[in-house]
């Protein structure tokens, strides 16, 4: 076990893969991950079973997507408690029920966009939905450098952002996240820093001083919402020259906590990358549940297991308990 972060924002972790799956199973890959209103997890992953479900105490529930997932990317619940899946290399989202039942189909699955078109999809991140409203955004994403809005039938109502470094413009949009007021909060990983827009997708600010922001949060803490960002390591890898600072600290991978006006509340992990206990090698998907719990999915064997000589999966699905 360790303990990381600071002040009211420490937490015991581990480092282990949470979760009790049935004999044989794997994540191999965590690659996002959600809670529900019971606290129930749903991991969404590349492994034979691409949807998993556990209890608040790790306990396998069901599983499903078996057959239909190709590449698991992002997933978010909805204030209904139905499940949202966003394939990356289908270039679709996919709408269940808590149970499992197919409920709607956005984009058509195998079907891509042209590359930077703009139109969707080509390669979609992560997806987020308006409570009030059931507006569905849509992060898309590694081949392309838009959000897209719809309604909560899946009508196409907008789309903003194009590629570039100024801002409403993205490099990688990987990741997305609405506030109880509507506003909307873009991961734009490769730009480190976060975007927050309108819901008609008008820019409104950014917040900086973060490394690779991979994922966010939206959670209501105290009577009041608090954003929960996961880092990647934004420095310079080793390379055959010898040079990089790969052992630098306080350039991710972390969990920084922010409040909505982007002011920075805590800082949970500052050690280089790695496998230990308190360590993190690349934060994907990020959810917290009722009691402060983080839950944090790492795609570990893209960035490390896959590397290894044989390749093997590694911890990719962490839980950090408060201490407090």
């Amino acid at each position: 076990m360790a303990v990381i972060g600071t002040g009211d924002f420490t937490y015991e972790v581990s480092g282990d893969n949470w979760g009790h799956l049935p004999d044989g199973w794997s994540y191999q890959e965590a690659t996002a991950v959600a809670v529900d209103s019971k606290d129930n997890v749903y991991v969404f992953n590349r492994g034979e079973h691409p949807v998993i479900v556990l209890d608040k105490s790790g306990d396998f529930v069901r599983s499903w997507g078996e057959g239909v997932h190709t590449s698991a990317h992002g997933v978010n619940v909805g204030p209904d408690d139905s499940i949202y899946c966003v394939d990356a290399g289908d270039h679709s989202l996919r709408k269940y029920s808590p149970a499992g039942e197919l409920l709607m189909t956005i984009g058509e699955p195998g079907t891509a966009a042209e590359r930077d078109s703009g139109d969707p999809f080509r390669n979609p991140t992560h997806s987020a939905v308006n409570v009030d409203t059931g507006d569905i955004y849509i992060s898309d994403g590694y081949s392309n450098a838009r959000v897209h809005k719809y309604d909560a039938d899946g009508e196409h109502i907008l789309s903003w952002g194009r590629s570039g470094t100024e801002s409403g413009e993205f490099n990688t949009v990987h990741n997305i996240a609405v506030d109880r007021s509507g506003m909307v909060y873009v991961a734009d990983r490769e730009n480190q820093r976060i975007q927050v827009f309108d819901p008609d997708g008008n820019f409104v600010s950014q917040w900086k001083d973060l490394a690779k922001t991979s994922c966010i949060a939206i959670v209501s803490q105290g009577g009041a919402e608090l954003a929960y960002v996961g880092e990647m390591y934004a420095g310079l890898p080793d390379n055959p020259m010898g040079w990089g600072n790969w052992v630098a600290k306080r350039l991710g991978p972390r969990v920084s906590v922010l409040d909505l006006q982007g002011n920075i509340v805590a800082r949970v992990g500052d050690a280089r990358s790695g496998l230990d206990a308190g360590q993190f090698i690349a934060p994907h998907g990020i959810a917290v549940d009722s009691q402060g719990r983080i839950y944090l999915a790492e795609v570990s064997y893209s960035a490390y297991g896959s590397r290894q000589t044989p390749p093997r999966e590694v911890r990719s699905l962490q839980r950090l308990d408060p201490t407090g």
